[in-house]
């Protein structure tokens, strides 16, 4: 209120003098000032957002900034982000969750072999899990593999269905240049089912599972969806397939593979840390 009695008399009075008379900052008020000035510039821009959001409800912040591009607007899908969850005009559509394990299956349960594990080489242990990735009609599946010690998604595979062959996949993407000791999953059909468990055999690999509800035993390919989905999914929109094949293979393979720091590898991308402490693919 007192910011407002400096401006409605700032053409009369210094505001040297004003500030005085009325106990405040200098600082303050100028801050106040931009602060004033700036919500102004952006009351037409919030109003325009508030109406398209009004007209297409499923358009997201990315959606809104190419429609007020079109409408003559030049502006950053950042502020528009920011505008948006200022006014609580973001979307939440994850009503449906889809579930990704089923542990309920008649397939051998194998035992845990990484608690307490010492992992201190590559290819001593893979962490495998399957996500969801939302598009704007329909879900589709993720499923991955990381290598614990280097942190390096090794084999990843996109698909529509929920079974066996994706994780397989998958798999067998990964298998192509290099294996591991260890294959630690849940203990989900698509890991457990006949197909998957004889791919594993046949490169004599050892079978580990996690235990049944406890998502701490596979932390390290957790850790990798998180970031996948922070960086990467939940900063786009989707609209096929394609779009998102597109999209989260070069995050993979060119971001998170190749560029993206670790602080757990000392500050290097998980393909430079490989390349530091030598690669064996003889394990």
């Amino acid at each position: 209120m007192k910011y407002t009695l400096i401006r409605e008399a700032d053409t009369s009075i210094p505001v040297i003098k004003a500030v005085e008379l009325l106990g405040v900052s200098r600082s303050g008020y100028y801050r106040w000032r931009k602060l004033d000035g700036d919500n102004e510039d952006n009351m037409e821009l919030r109003n325009l957002i508030q109406n398209i959001a009004i007209e297409f409800p499923a358009y997201g912040y990315r959606r809104i900034t190419v429609e007020l591009r079109n409408r003559g607007y030049r502006v950053n899908h950042k502020k528009v982000l920011r505008l948006m969850r200022e006014d609580n005009l973001l979307c939440v559509k994850k009503i449906f969750k889809p579930i990704t394990t089923d542990s309920n299956h008649n397939y051998r349960k194998y035992p845990n072999l990484v608690k307490d594990l010492e992992v201190n080489r590559i290819n001593q242990v893979w962490a495998a899990d399957i996500t969801y990735i939302r598009l704007l009609k329909e879900y589709i599946y993720l499923a991955v593999i990381i290598d614990v010690f280097s942190r390096r998604c090794v084999g990843w595979e996109l698909g529509r269905n929920l079974d066996a062959q994706l994780t397989l996949s998958a798999l067998k993407k990964a298998l192509r240049n290099r294996k591991p000791m260890i294959h630690h999953s849940d203990q989900g059909v698509q890991y457990a089912s006949s197909e998957y468990v004889s791919c594993l055999e046949e490169h004599s690999i050892r079978i580990s599972m996690s235990r049944k509800g406890n998502p701490y035993d596979n932390a390290f390919v957790e850790s990798f969806i998180g970031t996948l989905k922070t960086e990467e999914v939940h900063l786009n929109e989707y609209e096929t397939f394609s779009d998102a094949m597109s999209n989260i293979g070069e995050f993979i393979e060119e971001v998170y593979n190749r560029k993206r720091l670790h602080s757990s590898l000392g500050y290097k991308s998980p393909e430079d840390f490989e390349m530091e402490v030598g690669l064996n693919t003889d394990a």
